[in-house]
């Protein structure tokens, strides 16, 4: 056997293809800069596609987007109220990820800093 006999990894506790899959379009779907700044807005608050677009200093249309895009991955959720739609993270699952990829990133530039 190559492992060194204090690991014990059995091929059935490894990650079945569908879930190997999923995962790494998620990842995909946060490798695009812009797609993370969205993320990063509607992280901190709740808003609709014109706030994003202003706030961000991009068109409605990309916005728009790059929106049905994270709404495809479940990494952002739609409210409707009356004519304006309102995005926010989709679930606590997003939340945590998103907050612990920043601190992860903001710990290795602190990191580098010293």
């Amino acid at each position: 056997m190559s492992m060194s006999s204090h690991i014990q990894v059995n091929k059935s506790d490894l990650l079945n293809d569908a879930s190997v899959e999923a995962l790494a379009e998620t990842f995909k779907a946060l490798g695009d800069s812009t797609r993370v700044r969205i993320l990063d807005a509607v992280f901190r608050a709740e808003l609709c596609v014109g706030d994003i677009a202003d706030l961000l200093g991009l068109t409605e249309s990309a916005v728009s987007h790059q929106l049905r895009v994270l709404r495809g991955m479940r990494l952002v959720r739609p409210r409707r109220a009356g004519q304006q739609i309102f995005y926010s993270l989709d679930d606590q699952h997003i939340v945590k990820l998103f907050a612990q990829g920043l601190e992860h990133v903001e710990e290795r530039a602190r990191a580098g800093r010293g």
